[in-house]
């Protein structure tokens, strides 16, 4: 985690923005003014759809990095809005990490895989990239991943290896913030413990020989800001583990709740918001339908780079 922490103190702002573009998000204006040259360059009328939103939702992301890229550090692009367009949208999702990075930000791509064996492996490709030496590349430009630890070591290792050999982080799903999450992670096992603290120590333990010199190991925890008091008692079970803490702003969670996460340095945490930064423009007196792309774009960007410096001012006044 040394390169994140790095990048955190740099910024003094433990803030992530969540690229998670969909057509809600997403002013309809900029998706149309996309349409005609999608039609004269697609050739199969049954892609345009996903084509035009593609290109939208790229130009929507670059905005939103061009104005947060000296606010915050981190972003988080999720697959799954990418996913969605088909082949088009995840041709994006590259693009916009790849985008992203040339701005000096680090990219931590939420793809939630996991698997055994030689597809954990493959899937750590994520990481790794292709090839070797000269003639390695990497195609999804991610700094980090998030993955789900839920089968065990065989499917973790391959990814700790994988973040080893390339510098690079994980996060494993720990405690989620959303609703439901305690029909499975509050289970109660034979000692009295919960299943979300036994997946805590198994964390602990996976990133213990990849600890750096800021003290934390390249194995970190989602850990939603939901769940204020629990995520309190994982920063003590887990003292060398970094969080990653979704939740915030549209799900409920605030500077308060997540407070207890950071260690007694204000470090061992960042704070994922999404549409909160991303959908601001939705709450601006500025915006308007009348808008054309470009204005409603600048409506995007100012909207953001606020909710941005709101939410790293927010963050400031509890952890530092």
């Amino acid at each position: 985690m040394d390169r994140l922490i790095a990048a955190v103190e740099a910024a003094q702002n433990p803030s992530v923005v969540g690229l998670d573009p969909t057509d809600a998000l997403v002013p309809q204006q900029v998706i149309d003014s996309f349409a005609q040259e999608v039609a004269e360059e697609v050739e199969d009328p049954s892609e345009i759809p996903a084509a035009q939103r593609a290109v939208a939702y790229f130009e929507f992301n670059r905005t939103i990095i061009d104005a947060i890229s000296d606010v915050v550090a981190v972003v988080k692009p999720q697959i799954a809005m990418y996913e969605a367009l088909g082949p088009a949208g995840v041709d994006v999702y590259a693009m916009t990490c790849e985008y992203a990075r040339s701005q000096g930000l680090y990219v931590l791509g939420d793809i939630k895989r996991g698997d055994i064996g030689s597809t954990a492996a493959a899937y750590a490709g994520h990481l790794r990239g292709i090839g070797e030496g000269e003639a390695h590349t990497d195609p999804w430009h991610e700094d980090a991943i998030t993955v789900n630890p839920y089968l065990g070591s065989d499917g973790i290792e391959p990814f700790v290896e994988a973040a080893k050999e390339a510098d690079k982080d994980i996060f494993a799903l720990v405690r989620t913030s959303n609703p439901s999450s305690a029909q499975i992670q509050e289970l109660e096992l034979t000692d009295g413990s919960k299943l979300y603290e036994r997946v805590a120590d198994l964390v602990e333990e996976w990133g213990a020989d990849t600890i750096g010199s800021h003290g934390y190991s390249r194995v970190g925890a989602v850990v939603g800001a939901t769940h204020p008091e629990q995520g309190r008692q994982l920063r003590k079970r887990m003292p060398h583990t970094f969080f990653l803490v979704p939740g915030y702003g549209a799900q409920g969670g605030s500077g308060a709740d997540v407070a207890g996460m950071f260690d007694k340095n204000g470090s061992g945490a960042i704070v994922n918001s999404s549409r909160g930064i991303i959908g601001a423009w939705r709450k601006s007196e500025s915006y308007s339908t009348e808008l054309d792309a470009g204005q409603a774009l600048e409506v995007v960007a100012q909207s953001a780079r606020q909710a941005a410096m709101n939410m790293r001012d927010d963050l400031r006044t509890f952890v530092y």
